[in-house]
């Protein structure tokens, strides 16, 4: 498991040179996380193939564990986009396990790259909630789902199919199960998990 650096502020890219930067850095990270093991890929290494001083890489990543989660990040984000348009005619809960289902075919492209990805994003959540990719894949969930105003109970819902996911990825990668099984059980945890997102609270009493 990475360890989180002593805690700074990472800095946010705002020019375009500045964004061409960081683009640069996770494109190589992204090659560094593919070839070796998580605690194998060296920082010095990442700025040297994405051309930056180690400085840089500092500024924007202040420790390896910022820098995969925000290529997690990087990942839901083109979710996002690939997910805009459900097809017709399918249940929010369906929607849902056909946006995760895909992801867990493009993770598995890059195992290795995977499992840094979520060992770092699992870190992050703990002593720097905010680093964590939750925010971002509450929001695709229920952008898919059809959710325009979430209540508790949808928030509660999807952050155990969140969890559920994490842990379904997190065994297809490690060779516990295979892909046949890995995709069956995220259609299934969707269907027993949000079958009643967007509706009122079935555990809350009504007047």
């Amino acid at each position: 498991m990475p360890r989180i650096a002593e805690h700074r502020e990472a800095a946010e890219p705002s020019s375009p040179e500045q964004k061409d930067r960081v683009r640069r850095i996770l494109r190589a990270a992204a090659e560094h996380g593919t070839a070796h093991p998580l605690e194998r890929v060296q920082m010095q290494e990442v700025a040297r193939d994405a051309g930056v001083a180690i400085a840089t890489l500092y500024r924007y990543f202040p420790s390896k564990t910022h820098l995969f989660t925000a290529l997690l990040h990087h990942q839901v984000g083109g979710l996002q986009r690939w997910a805009a348009s459900p097809a017709p005619g399918l249940a929010p809960d369906e929607a849902v396990a056909e946006v995760l289902v895909e992801a867990q075919r493009r993770l598995q492209e890059r195992p290795q790259l995977a499992l840094a990805m979520l060992q770092s994003n699992n870190a992050a959540v703990g002593p720097s909630p905010s680093m964590a990719v939750t925010s971002t894949f509450a929001d695709l969930i229920l952008a898919t789902a059809g959710v325009e105003v979430p209540t508790a109970h949808d928030h509660r819902l999807v952050r155990l199919i969140e969890q559920t996911w994490y842990g379904v990825l997190m065994s297809r990668l490690n060779g516990h199960i295979d892909d046949a099984e890995a995709e069956s059980d995220t259609r299934l945890a969707c269907a027993l998990l949000l079958g009643g997102i967007g509706r009122p609270d079935p555990t809350k009493e009504t007047p």
